[in-house]
């Protein structure tokens, strides 16, 4: 089966539209389709960009086409968690509204909200769609997540998720909950994957807050110690211990098949992270290019196989 995995695209229908036409794409019967071709989208069509329902009825049109695939981001999660109101607080929600966090919480969510706010119909209506997203995807040639392939992880989910590994109320309110395993598991895979520090090292993050724990580039398959899988920038890792990281720890993926993930906000010339790794996403929420990878059943990731919407 040929594929086309698309990076996260952040409300960029202008970015989409241009890279599915670069690929082949043509709209016909209401939804882009390829002759030959699956798109897969990797998460997060919305927040940031100019056109958020556009960008997320063009991807859903193509899924309900049969033309495309596609997993959950964070940002739908996010979005999901802030339209669902917490059973256990009535008034309150489960991505919290009100304070300094809610603030917050809104200025992340507000290019989404400024188009379907004002709709509660359309608004619902997008809800009930993201809950049709599975968080993986296990193909027989390949694997896709939003940002972590994580084995336990999913185990512990698979139990609170439908058979196609699509959340369910009862997960959503769960994974909202922070101490709740399947809060951690979902983050994990939504979110990336963070171990902690062994005491008493600690570091700076860049707004100055000290930190006990390191985000790591999990798909990395030779860095075994804290300092070489810390995703930082130079000047703030080598505040991490550069010493091995213990086997209880170790998260290291497994290469049965090649992974496509997005989330990173990633820049430069599109290439793969490792021999059965690609990350997808290089910043069309921002000033960077939409991503795509055109896999054809290869069992080792190709840096030719990269197209930018550019």
């Amino acid at each position: 089966m040929a594929y086309d995995i698309i990076g996260d695209i952040h409300g960029q229908a202008d970015k989409l539209h241009a890279l599915l036409g670069k690929m082949g794409y043509v709209q016909r019967q209401g939804a882009y389709r390829h002759p030959n071709r699956t798109a897969i989208f990797v998460g997060d069509f919305i927040d940031r960009g100019p056109k958020q329902v556009e960008s997320v009825m063009t991807a859903r049109r193509m899924v309900e086409a049969g033309s495309a695939l596609a997993v959950m981001g964070n940002h739908e999660f996010n979005a999901m968690a802030w339209h669902t109101e917490d059973p256990d607080r009535p008034g309150h929600y489960l991505r919290p509204r009100s304070g300094a966090l809610g603030a917050n919480n809104r200025a992340q969510h507000q290019a989404f909200l400024n188009e379907v706010e004002g709709d509660c119909s359309l608004h619902a209506d997008l809800m009930d769609w993201f809950y049709t997203l599975p968080l993986w995807l296990d193909l027989p040639d390949l694997r896709v997540v939003h940002a972590c392939w994580h084995a336990g992880y999913m185990e512990t989910l698979r139990p609170w998720l439908t058979d196609d590994n699509c959340l369910t109320p009862a997960a959503l309110v769960a994974a909202s909950r922070s101490g709740h395993p399947v809060f951690q598991a979902a983050e994990g895979l939504t979110k990336g994957l963070e171990i902690p520090l062994p005491a008493p090292y600690s570091f700076h993050d860049k707004d100055g807050h000290v930190r006990h724990s390191v985000r790591i580039r999990w798909w990395d398959e030779t860095a075994t110690r804290y300092r070489d899988l810390a995703m930082l920038s130079d000047d703030l890792r080598c505040q991490v211990p550069d010493v091995e990281v213990p086997a209880s720890q170790s998260v290291t993926y497994d290469g049965l098949k090649p992974v496509f993930f997005g989330h990173y906000w990633m820049t430069g010339q599109p290439a793969r992270q490792g021999t059965h790794a690609a990350c997808v996403d290089y910043s069309a929420g921002k000033a960077g290019p939409l991503v795509a990878y055109r896999f054809d059943g290869e069992h080792e990731i190709e840096n030719s196989h990269f197209v930018t919407s550019d």
